[in-house]
């Protein structure tokens, strides 16, 4: 039976009782630094494409835009003692070009050119009690190769182009840092169309100029949401959600609702998609999101955190909003 294809992210709402192989973090003992001057360090560029990404939204084709996307957490072995993932493990590979490549950043392909780095991304114990203390330092060596090939972006591949960054869950994390420390009332500013940073809690203070976005076409601010069942909350709502910024990805205005009928479309697991397909109400930090009409949507009952669907359930509607963006910053920039 296919689920969605990150269904496994189903762990996220998975409870801190459960018991990881863990080890002290040690710097001398993490996978070997990515080299972005290589293009063996980069899971996608405009010239470097990868199959089950063409399956879904075709060839490269030049755009204006650049889109760097920042890919969510993939290490999830209970098993496993390392604190940071090898890219150059073969299945580490596979999974980011398989799962959030083709699923989740092709959804900003018509927009822009896509650039994917691998990085060192931490386990997903980071976020869990009592590891979170234990791993911090790996949480930072993940952000460092991601700052790394942002730099080596802007100055070997942006040329001057304005950019999206698109992210989700951990690399929304990262991506939080990026914007701070290069857009936040810094000159690149006026490059950014607008950034995407779903699966975390995003809050206004967190940036000094740069604003949410209350308009689907405005530009230059960011967006953000987290997904969970229709009249459920998370065991830790309070810490995790509340109080965070709420876009709604069908309207991308301030209204609260939106109805199937406005519903662009979700990106199921059978690569199609399915338009006017769910409803969603914005309450206080999260979105809730009602039961998507798909192929044996009957097993999706059973899930109440749509965190790992945050960016297939509302796919086309991000699609046409990030081409709409893109095409705003060009006509209030060219005048």
């Amino acid at each position: 039976m296919k689920f969605f294809y990150l269904l496994f992210f189903s762990l996220l709402n998975i409870s801190c009782s459960i018991k990881y192989k863990t080890s002290e973090f040690n710097l001398s003992e993490s996978p070997p630094e990515p080299d972005y001057s290589n293009k063996e360090s980069w899971a996608v560029l405009p010239d470097l494409w990868n199959p089950y990404l063409e399956e879904i939204v075709g060839k490269p084709k030049l755009k204006k835009s650049d889109v760097f996307f920042i890919y969510p957490t993939l290490f999830l072995d209970k098993k496993n003692p390392k604190w940071n993932t090898d890219i150059f493990d073969p299945s580490i590979r596979n999974d980011i070009l398989k799962k959030a490549v083709a699923y989740q950043a092709s959804a900003w392909v018509k927009a822009a050119n896509l650039y994917v780095p691998f990085y060192r991304q931490a386990h997903y114990r980071i976020f869990i009690n009592p590891y979170s203390e234990q791993g911090h330092e790996a949480g930072i060596l993940s952000y460092k190769d991601v700052r790394k090939a942002f730099e080596y972006y802007l100055k070997h591949y942006n040329q001057g182009k304005p950019i999206i960054i698109a992210a989700h869950s951990q690399g929304s994390l990262h991506a939080k840092k990026i914007l701070q420390e290069f857009f936040d009332g810094k000159p690149l500013q006026k490059k950014l169309i607008a950034a995407y940073l779903i699966g975390v809690k995003i809050e206004k203070s967190m940036f000094q100029e740069i604003k949410p976005l209350e308009l689907p076409e405005q530009t230059g601010g960011f967006v953000s949401w987290n997904t969970y069942k229709k009249n459920k909350f998370p065991k830790r709502y309070k810490d995790w959600f509340q109080g965070g910024i709420v876009t709604n990805p069908i309207s991308w205005n301030t209204e609260k609702k939106s109805q199937e009928s406005q519903h662009l479309g979700v990106l199921y697991s059978d690569k199609k998609i399915y338009p006017k397909s769910l409803s969603v109400e914005i309450i206080d930090g999260m979105i809730w999101s009602t039961l998507p009409k798909v192929p044996k949507r009957f097993f999706l009952s059973f899930i109440k955190n749509y965190h790992f669907a945050d960016i297939n359930l509302f796919w086309a509607d991000i699609q046409k909003n990030a081409v709409n963006r893109s095409e705003t910053w060009f006509q209030q920039n060219t005048q």
